[in-house]
């Protein structure tokens, strides 16, 4: 028997459970709606909140990387406690190695594990972001997991040209505890820079700074600001008499990746 996305609905409605748990009660049950109700009040998801509306800001962040090639995925809950089981880092172990065996479409391949996990563990689980770099030739690949509880929460990848390992390693450690948000400051969107002159604007007119000095006391804030985000203009984690650019040399970072819990 087949069933139609108004019996989705109609099951949510009348047993409270989450949307991908009545879509797979009905599947499991041929599409009979009333057996799929007693396959949800056995699995203890009937009359529970409806889990697609919790908030789901735990979890873990699982970091892979295969010779040139890197990968992270989020596997998000609501609970750290289902975060630091065994179950639920096994299968972000799962994602992470599928993404880099076959890429980030890779995922899809685990829905019915992820279905079943969400059934056992009783939560809100569901994919985050998934990152992929494969490196270029003569490229490094350094990587840095932070790991809190038993369970990784900060995972950095970077790509890096004319480095050596151990620089392309201390480059992910700066990134993970500094979270630029760009390379460069030539890659921060042009609306995002318009709209922090126009608040530094604002802040400098209302300390009552003369008209005649405002653009260049903006100028100078803009310069702070760009260097609050921008990887490259960040003063380096080790050594803060030093920016990142100044640390790598001659160096460069090709790209970089950061995934967090939270």
């Amino acid at each position: 028997m087949s069933f139609t996305a108004q019996d989705v609905k109609s099951l949510r409605e009348s047993t409270g459970a989450g949307m991908m748990d009545c879509k797979k009660a009905l599947e499991d049950t041929g599409g009979d709606l009333e057996a799929a109700k007693q396959f949800l009040r056995e699995k203890g998801l009937a009359a529970s909140a409806k889990r697609d509306d919790r908030e789901n800001n735990q979890g873990v962040v699982a970091i892979s990387v295969s010779g040139g090639t890197g990968a992270i995925v989020q596997l998000k809950s609501e609970t750290d406690f289902v975060a630091g089981s065994d179950q639920f880092k096994a299968e972000a172990d799962a994602l992470v190695a599928a993404v880099i065996a076959d890429g980030p479409d890779a995922v899809a391949s685990r829905n019915e594990q992820l279905e079943e996990l969400k059934i056992t563990l009783k939560e809100k689980i569901e994919l985050g972001d998934v990152v992929r770099i494969d490196a270029a030739d003569g490229n490094v690949l350094g990587h840095y997991e932070h790991v809190q509880g038993g369970r990784g929460v900060n995972a950095v990848l970077v790509e890096m040209s004319g480095a050596d390992d151990a620089m392309a390693h201390d480059v992910a450690v700066h990134i993970a505890f500094a979270r630029p948000r760009y390379l460069r400051r030539e890659d921060v969107p042009a609306e995002v820079v318009e709209a922090e002159r126009a608040t530094l604007e604002t802040i400098t007119r209302n300390e009552g700074k003369p008209e005649q000095a405002i653009d260049k006391i903006v100028e100078g804030r803009l310069g702070g600001f760009f260097k609050d985000v921008c990887l490259l203009e960040q003063p380096y984690a080790k050594d803060d008499k030093q920016s990142v650019s100044q640390f790598i040399g001659s160096a460069t970072i090709a790209g970089f990746a950061q995934v967090e819990i939270g």
